[in-house]
């Protein structure tokens, strides 16, 4: 796959900013992205109820570090927003090392990283230290300053709405929570952002629903906030980590067989690449919000590497080095392929049910385009005629006869140019 730089600048503008689930990161994240998509920003103030969780105090930081007594920052959130502790409490005193221990966490495994730690809903205070560090730190009292705020404001989520022929929208969500990691999750953030682009661009039988949202807690909120449109919505997929040199991972909804679930199984089945197709589980992303029974949304996630079973998870190991052009560039065509099915994905009903229709005499063969053998051009249309009954879309055509959906359409459009097919309404028991 050929690389794409412009994923990957983004991911580097946006790099350097220290992003929670609230607060001036998200905000900054949101103007950027706001460049270059049509993006409406939200504020949910804090205090509101969302179901059974509350929008909590809004975060922010100008500075944190640990000065010896020599003046040295031997800890310096100037110099990576990671060594502290999403969402730390202010703080400033002087404390021994005994005192400031419990506050320190680093990873002795990965002695050169720091790792990424969270208090968001707990108020306490930490800092993140690289080990090789950690273990040079002599016993003195140090002078401890975080300066931060937790006061009321707002939750901030931005939302880009492209309307489409019709009202039932397809959903893409991803996380923009996450300081300077870039699998997790910038990747996820560019390849939404191109994705959108493309989409725009187009004519759309879908509406396409596109959130940037905090994680977990992002999600809560904006079913909580948006109940009314959680009806229009067919299908959808959070998009994380998509940038490691992994192969793709596809977790199914948690209905396990919905129209997402089979159209990227198809995709990834047939671009020949490895892949793995798990099922759904509730822990992860914010598909297990989506997907939780209340709401049961067709919602997969689509990944390379899972969160967790890669080293540099969490870590400032997930930097530029991590991310491959290459994987991200694959990510967003296997993504815009599946766009592109269940834009596609019609049911259709043969006009001349009874016995094949003579193709032939109708120049049919010639008309499928395509570079496949002409027995295979012939066996998709036969196909097509065959379970063009009204109640099989393309889809369940393309599965059954085990052919690429372009081609089973290419054969369907063929079909109805010569009369012999024409689009049916699915009928809402099928």
């Amino acid at each position: 796959m050929e690389a794409d730089h412009s994923l990957l600048n983004l991911i580097k503008e946006l790099y350097p900013i220290c992003r929670s689930i609230t607060g001036e990161g998200v905000r900054e994240t949101l103007r950027i992205i706001q460049k270059r998509i049509p993006l409406e920003k939200y504020e949910v103030p804090s205090g509101t109820k969302v179901f059974d969780w509350t929008v909590p105090l809004e975060w922010n930081v100008s500075d944190a570090y640990v000065m010896d007594r020599a003046g040295k920052r031997v800890i310096d959130f100037q110099s990576h927003n990671l060594h502290l502790m999403s969402y730390s409490a202010p703080v400033r005193r002087r404390m021994s090392l005994e005192e400031l221990r419990p506050h320190l966490f680093s990873l002795p495994a990965h002695p050169e990283w720091i790792p990424y730690r969270t208090s968001y809903y707990k108020e306490n205070w930490g800092f993140c230290i690289r080990h090789a560090d950690f273990e040079q730190l002599s016993d003195e009292e140090y002078e401890v300053v975080i300066d931060s705020t937790l006061q009321a404001g707002s939750l901030t989520y931005g939302e880009s709405y492209l309307p489409g022929e019709v009202s039932d929208e397809v959903l893409v969500s991803c996380h923009v929570c996450h300081p300077s990691l870039c699998n997790d999750n910038l990747s996820g953030i560019s390849v939404a952002v191109r994705l959108a682009e493309t989409m725009a661009a187009r004519s759309r039988r879908y509406s396409y629903r596109f959130l940037f949202i905090p994680g977990t807690i992002g999600s809560i909120t904006w079913l909580a906030q948006n109940e009314q449109v959680v009806p229009r919505i067919r299908h959808g997929l959070v998009i994380t980590g998509v940038g490691d040199a992994g192969s793709v991972t596809y977790k199914k909804s948690r209905q396990d067989n919905a129209e997402i679930d089979r159209a990227m199984a198809h995709v990834l089945r047939h671009s020949g690449e490895a892949h793995t197709i798990i099922d759904f589980f509730p822990y992860g992303y914010d598909e297990r919000q989506y997907c939780s029974p209340g709401f049961n949304l067709p919602v997969g996630c689509f990944m390379r590497t899972p969160h967790g079973q890669y080293s540099e998870y969490h870590s400032s190991a997930d930097d530029m080095d991590l991310i491959r052009s290459e994987s991200l560039a694959q990510s967003y065509v296997h993504c815009l392929e599946v766009f592109e099915l269940l834009e596609g994905n019609r049911v259709y009903l043969n006009q001349s049910p009874k016995c094949e229709p003579q193709l032939g005499r109708r120049g049919l063969y010639r008309a499928v385009a395509g570079q496949q053998e002409n027995q295979s051009r012939e066996l998709a249309l036969l196909w097509v005629l065959n379970m063009s009954d009204g109640r099989h879309a393309l889809l369940d055509i393309a599965d059954r006869a085990d052919l690429p959906f372009g081609q089973i359409q290419s054969a369907a459009e063929a079909l109805v140019e010569a009369g012999l097919l024409k689009e049916h309404r699915r009928p809402e028991n099928a």
